[in-house]
């Protein structure tokens, strides 16, 4: 609960959990496989594979117990004692060791050396040995760092010997009668060394020398030395160099580790030196993190040598600490639990003088709160808290003083954060006395809120998730008399938190503490009620927390006013905009709990800032206020109340000149009113939807005007902004025209009629093809009393926005905008078989709708923003839907069979094709249609075979998504003769395409049932008929013939058509090496072609006259102008050679193969021509003639437009 960093969000819907699903262990379950592990190393240390094999598999072993590194602990001692034989044994080769410390460092990275470090054996006869291992470690080698590390760890267990070193050295003379180094020495003189390395064993060292120096015999004779050495260390590197850097952190460490483990009195007559060393250091400007959290765990460290090692009598403590016991207490039985601390303890406090270092030290460590690392905070705030609970009460409440200067506005967010650290650990420990509560509770609070704005984002959620460490700590540290007088601020300030915070780790650390404080303090209103709703994982949706849990809270009077007035305050104002539309529409749902506070008191502070000077305010509050006068209106209707119930004629008249008012001050320009059109449109909507007494009024007028603009200028806005306008807009215009224009008898007014509607028809043919759109989205929004007797004037208009012409190849929005307006103008205007055309929907007119929706679900449109066509195809394939539904719940008997079959075969041609979200969607609408019951659907091709293929059950759980799932069930439908052809021509793409999951699925299944088939000629040929007619259909349709191309080269090596081998000059090879000749023909596209060579290969299998045109144009491609297609094609006959030997005389075979893989097929042409002459004579083929190019001149004295020389 530190802050460390903010989880990222997706959006508004799901936001990702902060724990992952991992599985629970129970024991160390491969005990026995990581003993068999151990027992092998002097099996496979020798090859490489194997002995990286079993490391990794180690690893992956130990990994599985990184959260839960305890279950290990009963087999650690074991595993060592099996490593260290190994390492024992003096007939074990260097790499063999090696291997067994690496498997020992693997081991005490998941455990932690800490509690691996005891199991070391440290008898007197490893000493030796130990150290002759180091001294012959290279500690520049970076294969062996392992070794090191665990053998400076070893050390350090055995110098804890008790027995003076002194005792082992022995005749110090060698054998050779050189001078030995006294073992003291050696031990010190290894640590020295691998204090300045860049590696792990740097960290064993630190580790070795606070074990070492700290013994009696090595304290007395080498501490101030090693110290002095240490400190010259220090003073002679730079932390500014990467060496410099490495020496640094190493002596940090030795000191660190020093300080922590000695003795006080032995390390008290040097905390000074070293003091005054590190101040000298001045590593609070150092950019290196590790430097500044290591100089603030030393200086906290020598703070603590410097104060007496007491705990402070004067802490508070609290008593019994039961959960049932709190959860039973009543508010008036914890009044009486009010503990005091005595007057006598604080008089016990034994007196004693402070040094003046502790200043120096309480100052560095005030500083390290505000450093721009939280692990250095994290670690500065633990030495506050450590420190202070050996000063005296005076000293101690002047250290807190100091804390909370860190809570000033004038302070960044570090030091925030740090603050509440510290504060979370001074209340931890009781060094937060009572008296102090009144003034840290504020702060606390202002912290729960803390967010600044920094450009285009914030920051401040490590603040407020500190700040609920703070409340847990407090929830633990003090009895609930204490806290008594602050429960309701802090109760509310937590629900808050954990409703309306924008990062799901601030609302989960809020839901924690709160839920600490029910359970440590009794003394929340409705805590259990409130817990129950809004639980950790509850909070992790941020859509539901501010729309469905925050009403629950707010239906208790104790939390209604604090969660409106900090949506009010705090939300509606925020950055990030869909937090202030959230804020808005929480306010609309918690208005029914406190409706006269929102009318007389919310609204008349939302009014003013609705025309503020601030952006964001601003957009808020036009929001909040449209949202707070519909939940009003609704709720007088409800109670038989007029609309204006809760309304002041000051708020009626306020409402009506917030867009009087931005207009006058043109804040419907620029990037502001990319915000501002929105808003206000809201605005409109819901005003309109409130039936608020303005009919007649001029506003009217000037919303129309807004509308109309907004629509008119879209091209102006943001790509990002123009979608949120443009349904802004229309969904105020038709709140706007069914409230405000029509009549008592149920009609419009026809002057308004055909102004409005004439000028939306005409703004279709726009240049602009957001216009397009936005005129579109506006007419089917129209109202049915407006759309009477003008329907086909609507309807023609919208079908001109759908036509394809060369102007406007590229205007899809518009063209998808137009089909989901002629579907909702449908459904507006309702059906009626004998109708007039200019009213229903009727025999009219339903021909030319379905032919317009019908020619959308055949737009391939493409651009630089890729298959734009598939966003027309998907609202023609919704529009279909919906209007074949409205047809069949009223007059089924519009609907004829030939458009039945087209929309069901379209469909499964969507439903075949490679794009994930477009094949879903039609298989979607395609299972809609087909298990339709109300009534069913008529004239639907072989529905009985369809309903099998997917059975009604499986409507909901089929994914469409998965190439896996739903290419096995959509080739199914090549076997009904009505949907062979487009699901063919569907397939054809996704086969042939580029996608490895859909060519996988969609080739295995089209195989699949090419197999089933092969039993059935009929079925074959039929399928073979309709294979060509795609291809005939969809000639040098590139979208289509060049997959296509590559689905006949996989069919053709699977064998499908292996039936029509047998017969010389079957028609269908025949007519598809025509086709595959005609599409290639003066073609440059390099896949094409390197697609049709595979063909013509595939044709060879065939007999007949066919074959000798075969090799004449492979023959023709192996000189093609690009090298990349004669090598092709050369490597591709030379498989079709090995693959059909019997196609080419036995005794040409290999020379012919020769020929083909000895040629370098890149080089320049008249070379390779001449090679693939020899092939052609070889083969008895026709040489490929030269075609000399027709030279055209005119007649002297012609005028001519060609340019003839």
């Amino acid at each position: 609960m530190d802050g460390a960093g903010r989880e990222p969000e997706e959006g508004e819907e799901r936001e990702p959990g902060a724990i992952s699903d991992r599985n629970i262990l129970d024991s160390f379950t491969e005990s026995r496989e990581v003993a068999e592990l151990i027992g092998n190393l002097r099996e496979v240390f020798g090859e490489l594979v194997t002995r990286e094999m079993a490391v990794e598999r180690f690893v992956g072993i130990m990994d599985k117990y990184q959260e839960q590194p305890h279950l290990l602990d009963r087999h650690l001692e074991g595993m060592m004692n099996s490593l260290l034989e190994i390492v024992r044994d003096s007939g074990s080769p260097p790499p063999l060791v090696h291997l067994a410390f690496k498997f020992l460092y693997i081991i005490t990275k998941v455990r932690g050396y800490k509690r691996f470090l005891p199991l070391f054996p440290h008898e007197v006869r490893d000493l030796q040995p130990v150290l002759d291992m180091l001294a012959k470690q290279n500690p520049r080698d970076t294969e062996t760092w392992e070794t090191r590390y665990m053998l400076l760890l070893w050390l350090s267990m055995i110098c804890l010997i008790p027995f003076d070193l002194a005792r082992f050295d022995g005749n110090l003379v060698s054998v050779e009668g050189q001078a030995r180094q006294p073992t003291m020495d050696r031990i010190l003189e290894i640590a020295k060394c691998y204090l300045v390395v860049s590696d792990k064993a740097r960290d064993a060292a630190a580790v070795l020398v606070s074990k070492f120096i700290v013994r009696p015999d090595v304290r007395q004779s080498r501490m101030a030395d090693f110290l002095d050495w240490v400190l010259s260390m220090l003073s002679k590197s730079s932390s500014q160099t990467m060496e410099g850097t490495v020496i640094v952190n190493g002596m940090l460490q030795a000191l660190a580790q020093l300080f922590k483990h000695g003795k006080r009195e032995d390390c008290l007559p040097y905390a000074a030196t070293v003091l005054e060393c590190l101040d000298n250091c001045k590593l609070s400007g150092s950019n290196q993190m590790v430097l500044r959290k290591l100089g603030m765990k030393l200086v906290q460290r020598l703070g603590l040598t410097f104060v007496k090692p007491k705990v402070a009598k004067w802490r508070y403590q609290r008593g019994c600490r039961s959960l049932a016991a709190n959860l039973q207490a009543q508010g008036a039985a914890v009044q009486n639990q009010r503990r005091e601390v005595a007057a006598a303890e604080a008089d016990d406090d034994e007196e004693y003088d402070i040094p003046g270092e502790i200043e120096n030290v309480v100052e560095q460590l005030l500083v390290g709160l505000k450093d721009k690392d939280t692990i250095v905070r994290w670690s500065a705030a633990k030495g506050i808290g450590r420190i202070t609970g050996r000063l005296p009460k005076e000293l101690a409440d002047d250290v807190i003083g100091s804390l909370l200067d860190c809570f000033s506005f004038q302070e960044t967010d570090n030091a925030w954060h740090g603050g509440c650290l510290a504060l979370a650990e001074l209340g931890r420990r009781g060094l937060l006395l009572p008296s102090r509560i009144s003034d840290v509770v504020p702060v606390m609070l202002k912290a729960l809120t803390y967010d600044e704005k920094r450009g285009a984002c914030s920051v401040g959620s490590n603040v407020r998730d500190a700040a609920c460490y703070v409340c847990w700590a407090f929830a633990r540290a003090y009895e609930p008399a204490e806290l008594i007088p602050f429960i309701n601020h802090i109760s509310s300030a937590l629900v808050i938190a954990a409703v309306f915070d924008r990062d799901v780790n601030c609302r989960r650390a809020a839901s924690a503490a709160f839920q600490e404080n029910v359970g440590r303090q009794g003394t929340f209103p409705h805590g259990i009620d409130i817990l129950t709703a809004a639980d950790y994982f509850a909070v992790g949706n941020r859509v539901n927390c501010y729309l469905t849990i925050s009403v629950y809270i707010a239906g208790f009077p104790e939390y209604t006013q604090p969660m409106i007035d900090h949506l009010v305050n705090m939300k509606i104002n925020h950055w990030d905009s869909v937090i202030r539309e959230l804020a808005t529409k929480a306010l609309h749902n918690i208005t029914p709990q406190a409706p006269e506070y929102m009318a007389n008191v919310v609204l008349p502070r939302l009014l003013p800032l609705s025309v503020g000077s601030d952006l964001h305010t601003r957009h808020g509050a036009i929001l909040a206020c449209a949202e707070i006068t519909h939940a009003l209106c609704k709720l007088a209707q409800e109670n038989n109340r007029s609309v204006t119930y809760y309304f002041s004629e000051k708020s009626l008249e306020g409402l009506k000149q917030i867009h009087q008012e931005l207009c006058s001050r043109q804040l419907y320009r620029g990037l502001g009113g990319e915000l501002m059109r929105p808003a206000v449109c809201t605005l409109i909507e819901k005003l309109s939807l409130s039936k608020m007494p303005f009919r007649g009024d001029p506003i009217i007028g000037g919303w129309q005007w807004l509308i109309n603009d907004s629509l008119r200028h879209l091209t102006l806005v943001s790509s990002a902004a123009r979608q949120h306008i443009k349904e802004s807009a229309v969904s105020a215009l038709a709140a706007l025209c069914n409230e405000f224009y029509i009549n008592e008898r149920g009609e419009a007014d026809p002057a308004l009629q055909d102004e409005l509607v004439t000028q939306y028809v005409s703004e279709l043919q726009n240049a602009e093809e957001m216009i397009r759109c936005g005129f579109s989205r506006a007419l089917g929004a129209l109202p049915r009393f407006l759309l009477k007797g003008r329907l086909q004037q609507v309807l023609e208009g919208l079908k001109k926005v759908t036509v394809i012409s060369p102007e406007d190849v590229s205007f899809a929005e518009s063209r998808r905008d137009a089909l989901i307006a002629i579907a909702k103008v449908c459904q507006t205007v309702g059906v009626e078989g004998d109708g007039s055309q200019q009213e229903h929907v009727c025999r009219d007119n339903v021909d030319q709708i379905y032919a317009t929706l019908l020619t959308g679900v055949t737009d391939y449109t493409t651009d630089s923003r890729g298959d734009v066509g598939g966003w027309v195809r998907e609202a023609a394939m919704t529009s279909l839907m919906e209007v074949t539904l409205l047809l069949v719940q009223n007059e089924a008997e519009l609907i004829h069979a030939s458009v039945c079959k087209q929309i069901m075969c379209w469909l499964a041609q969507q439903s075949a094709e490679k794009i994930d979200k477009f094949r879903a969607h039609a298989g979607s609408v395609f299972l809609t249609l087909l298990h339709f019951d109300q009534p069913p659907v008529p004239h639907i091709p072989h529905r009985a075979e369809l309903e099998r293929i997917f059975p009604r059950w499986e409507k909901e759980t089929l994914n469409w998504n998965a190439a896996s799932e739903a290419f096995p069930r959509i080739t199914q439908l090549l076997g009904l003769p009505a949907y062979q052809y487009h699901v063919l021509l569907g397939l054809s793409v996704s086969v042939g395409g580029l996608t490895e999951t859909t060519l996988r699925y969609s080739a295995q299944s089209l195989f699949d049932y090419m197999k089933k088939i092969q039993g059935d000629p009929s079925a074959l040929e039929g399928f073979c008929e309709t294979l060509l007619k795609v291809f005939e259909d969809n000639l040098r349709n590139d979208r289509v013939s060049v997959p296509l191309l590559t689905m006949l080269d996989q069919m053709l090596a699977n064998g499908c058509f292996d039936m029509f081998t047998e017969q010389e000059n079957h028609p269908f090879p025949v007519k598809l090496f025509t086709l595959c000749k005609e599409e290639i023909k003066r073609s440059k596209d390099i896949r094409k072609l390197r697609s049709s060579i595979g063909v013509f290969c595939g044709l060879i299998q065939f007999q007949g006259d066919m074959r000798e045109k075969v090799f004449f144009q492979l023959f023709l491609l192996l000189c093609h102008p690009f090298p990349i297609i004669r090598k092709t094609t050369a490597s591709q006959v030379y498989e079709m050679l090995l693959t059909y030997g019997d196609v080419v005389d036995a005794a040409v075979v290999e020379q012919a193969m020769a020929i083909l893989s000895d040629t370098n097929w890149e080089a320049e042409l008249p070379v390779v021509r001449e090679r693939r002459n020899c092939l052609c004579d070889l083969l008895k083929v026709p040489r490929p003639q030269l075609v000399p190019k027709v030279r055209w001149e005119c007649a002297p004295g012609v005028l001519c437009s060609w340019r003839c020389p």
